[in-house]
């Protein structure tokens, strides 16, 4: 008689949980290339982002020699921290590896490129992990054809439901 093999699954579950998402940069950039990055924190910071305390909107990223900052991101202090509160709009900086730091940092030097925070989010181990894009600006005329290419897509949805 042959051995009985366990069939459980070897890998961990991949549950995130979300903070905050920046919805405004897909509206107003193409996103060319994505990384996600770890983030430094103070603990009261932390503190805020689990209650979902956070505002992305007019954050993005900078080179200040070699390393990458988030510039701009709001995080409110935390109540109950007292004295050992957090400045809100500090720069905070960005982790990730040498090659992809020194990568983005040249094609974020560009011209019409930006570095923006598109969403922001706790990993299946609870590290507050920050996914930064790559962007380009959008014209005028590319806001409007996306925003009617999204119409029309969900008109046939619409119309695909109704069926």
């Amino acid at each position: 008689m042959g051995k009985k093999k366990n069939k459980q699954n070897t890998e961990p579950e991949q549950k995130t949980s979300h903070i905050a998402e920046n919805r405004r940069a897909r509206h107003q950039y193409h996103v060319i290339d994505t990384l996600e990055c770890g983030i430094v924190l103070q603990g009261s910071e932390v503190k805020s982002l689990r209650l979902g305390q956070v505002s992305l909107d007019e954050a993005y990223g900078r080179v200040i020699g070699k390393d990458v900052y988030l510039v701009g991101c709001d995080i409110p202090e935390y109540k109950q921290a007292s004295h050992l509160n957090h400045r809100p709009r500090r720069e905070r900086k960005l982790l990730m590896h040498k090659i992809e730091r020194r990568k983005f940092a040249e094609k974020a030097t560009q011209n019409g490129h930006t570095l923006i925070p598109l969403k922001m989010y706790f990993n299946h181990r609870g590290i507050c992990k920050l996914l930064l894009g790559l962007c380009k600006g959008k014209q005028v005329h590319d806001k409007r054809q996306s925003m009617k290419k999204r119409d029309t897509q969900r008109g046939l949805d619409r119309a695909m439901r109704g069926r």
